[in-house]
């Protein structure tokens, strides 16, 4: 096996405090246009800075595309929305080849996969080769067009939806593609307090929806640098392993789930669960991340890798439902 690196030194407050001066600014930017949704926010900058993509789940109108137009705007980062429908092909997403029969050469036209920001909206309703393309491009960072290799720019985020009502005419997401997500967001309804201030906000013809840009996508990468140093305590590391650990044999901690549970969080749970607490603490001007960083990821990173039994759903018993129970019976350091 080859030899580990030498461990990065740990940033002081200052550092943090230097490296995360974009934070505040931007999350109030945010909030002149985006009414409630601060959990929303927080994961997609989380994504941003461990690199990673996110899948939102919820019922249409709860402002999914507004939230990452407008974080787009605050970064002055490229922004494209990409409707997944049936007839969607894969060249319409990552480009094709374009022939010019004046002298009979061809030309690559890149597609819209190539923002900063892109919003696959409803990815369900497209067929599997359109799903299997973009989580290639996902995964890779890069897209292949005729002989031809093209990097996708830095930073590249993939902010899938899908309707978790309307399955009609939909091509579910395989487990193993699911699991490229770093997070699976549930949006909720806004509250009543929330709601009236949208109808005050956006009840009119023209809503305001225009952001100021606060920092650039520079900062993100200077960041992401600062996230990866974090501090974490080596219980803490125990602690996201015997999690993941438990949601392959829950019996331990909780015997009925073993009928419950078809099968657990992969390693990939574990790395990506430890980069988003590096990246939450981050966020929330610390050096270090602590157990609730943990508990407060774990719901996002880990429902969608957990796969129920048949037992589980004639129970009605959900994957949040399972992750709670095993982080309430899991001991905390």
């Amino acid at each position: 096996m080859p030899a580990s690196a030498a461990p990065q030194a740990v940033p002081d407050q200052e550092a943090i405090s230097k490296a995360s001066l974009w934070v505040a600014p931007l999350r109030t930017e945010i909030a002149r246009v985006l009414v409630g949704q601060t959990a929303l926010v927080d994961r997609l900058l989380v994504a941003l800075l461990t690199n990673g993509h996110v899948l939102l789940e919820g019922v249409p109108g709860i402002a999914k595309t507004l939230a990452v137009r407008t974080l787009s705007g605050t970064l002055k980062a490229k922004f494209q929305r990409i409707q997944f429908t049936p007839d969607l092909l894969p060249a319409d997403v990552i480009g094709t080849m374009v022939y010019h029969p004046k002298d009979g050469t061809f030309t690559p036209r890149l597609g819209p996969i190539f923002a900063n920001l892109v919003l696959a909206d409803e990815i369900n309703r497209a067929p599997a080769k359109v799903q299997s393309a973009l989580l290639e491009a996902m995964q890779e960072r890069q897209v292949t067009i005729g002989e031809n290799t093209h990097k996708l720019p830095d930073p590249f985020m993939v902010l899938a939806t899908q309707n978790p009502i309307d399955q009609e005419g939909t091509y579910t997401l395989p487990e193993a593609q699911l699991d490229r997500f770093l997070l699976k967001v549930r949006v909720t309804y806004p509250t009543p307090v929330e709601e009236r201030m949208v109808l005050d906000a956006m009840a009119t013809s023209a809503p305001k929806l225009d952001v100021n840009q606060v920092t650039d996508v520079s900062a993100i990468s200077a960041s992401r640098a600062v996230v990866n140093s974090l501090f974490m305590d080596e219980k803490i590391r125990d602690y996201i392993v015997a999690l993941i650990h438990a949601t392959r044999h829950p019996e331990a901690l909780a015997p009925h789930l073993k009928l419950l549970i078809r099968c657990g969080a992969s390693p990939r749970g574990t790395i990506n669960l430890a980069l988003a607490a590096k990246a939450l603490a981050f966020l929330n001007g610390r050096n270090y991340v602590i157990p609730q960083d943990i508990k407060d990821l774990a719901p996002d990173i880990l429902r969608h890798r957990i796969l129920l039994s048949y037992e589980a759903e004639a129970e009605g018993v959900s994957t949040d439902d399972v992750i709670k129970t095993l982080l309430d019976k899991l001991p905390v350091p």
